[in-house]
Formats: C-alpha cells, sequence, structure tokens
C-alpha cells in the first residue's frame, strides 16, 4: 500500500503576543470585561501556537515512519546482496573443483592411453596423481556444498524472524540457489568419474 505525499506545513505566521489593555482601574465592571477578553486573546494565541506545533510533530512522525520504511527495505536487500555473495563463493569452489577434477581426470587419461598404447610401461604413478586431484576436487567440493547450505539455512531463518519481528520486508523473492543445483550436478559427475577410474566402468572408463 503506497503512503501518502508528505507535505511539510507552511512557516507559521508569527502573531505578536496581545498587549496588556489599558483600563480604569476605578470601573470593575469595564476592567473586569478588558481582562476577560485579553485572557481570551492570549488563549487564542496559545491554541494557535499549539496547532501549529501539533502539525510540525505530525511531519516529522511522518518523515520518521519513511526512513523507518526504508531502513526496512535496505535491510531487506542486504539479505539479497549477502545470498548473491554466497553464490559467488560457491561459484569460486566449482570453478577451483572442476579444474581439479579436469585436470585429474587428463593426466589419468593420457598416460592411460600411452601404456595400453604400450608407449610407456608404467603408468601408475601419474595415473596416481590425477586420480587424487580428483578425488581432491570432488572433497573440495563436497565442503563447499556443505559450507554453503549451512550460511543459507541460517540466513533463511534469521531473515524469516526479522520478518515475522517486523524488522525487514518479505516482499523480495528468496529463490533456490542456481549455483547450489549447478554444484550438485557437477558433484555426481566427479563421483561417476571416479567410480568409473577404479571400477573401469561406465562412461568414463
Amino acid at each position: 500500500m503506497a503512503r501518502p505525499v508528505l507535505k511539510k506545513p507552511s512557516d507559521w505566521t508569527r502573531q505578536p503576543v496581545p498587549p496588556i489593555p489599558l483600563v480604569d482601574q476605578t470601573n470593575a465592571d469595564v476592567a473586569s470585561v478588558s481582562y476577560s477578553f485579553y485572557r481570551t486573546s492570549l488563549s487564542n494565541h496559545r491554541t494557535d501556537l499549539s496547532e501549529h506545533r501539533t502539525e510540525l510533530s505530525e511531519y516529522r512522525t511522518g518523515l520518521s515512519d519513511e526512513r523507518t520504511d526504508m531502513s526496512k527495505r535496505r535491510t531487506g536487500m542486504s539479505f539479497q546482496r549477502t545470498r548473491l555473495s554466497a553464490d559467488r563463493t560457491l561459484m569460486s569452489v566449482i570453478r577451483t573443483s572442476l579444474s581439479l577434477i579436469s585436470f585429474g581426470f587428463t593426466i589419468y587419461q593420457v598416460f592411460e592411453k600411452l601404456r595400453t598404447s604400450r608407449v610407456i610401461e608404467g603408468a601408475e604413478a601419474p595415473r596416481n596423481f590425477g586420480t587424487a586431484l580428483i578425488l581432491l576436487g570432488v572433497g573440495m567440493l563436497i565442503l563447499g556444498i556443505i559450507y554453503h547450505l549451512q550460511f543459507m539455512l541460517a540466513l533463511r531463518g534469521e531473515r524469516r524472524g526479522m520478518v515475522t519481528d517486523g524488522l525487514v520486508y518479505g516482499e523480495s523473492p528468496f529463490p533456490p540457489s542456481m549455483t547450489l543445483i549447478t554444484a550438485i550436478l557437477l558433484l555426481a559427475l566427479g563421483l561417476t568419474a571416479i567410480v568409473s577410474i577404479a571400477l573401469h566402468v561406465g562412461p568414463f572408463s
């Protein structure tokens, strides 16, 4: 729901304080009436001041509400920035893991083909090194996925609690991480490569 546009109250036209009337002290009735009118004019003057102060107070309250609203929205967007930052961190883990898995698989396959073609006789050491790189990449990816899941669950819980308490707005979506889905698929690919190399079965054997 859109907030009404705040309008600053117009500057108050300063009215002079009503002067004390000069009355004939010998005539009590006339003096009483004159002082009564004077008290009435003072009361009207105070009422005018009070109304202007009330308008200013309402305007300040409206400004305060707008600042609170903006603060809530900024806090809500900070959750989105934190989520994207966690995705970028997982992307870095994916890049490193993919490099390790691809290098290890390439080293393993090259020396395995050389051994099969009888170009070289023994290729256990480089093949073991390639396998170790694949295992290192898969292990790093598993740790990255676990850390990402723990962080995102904690972040979602914190955001849900702040939305419930009315500290932030929950209007912006908080979708599943596509980076996490990609990491899980890459993990499955790495595990398939390890099984193919170890048991000589599957698409990478």
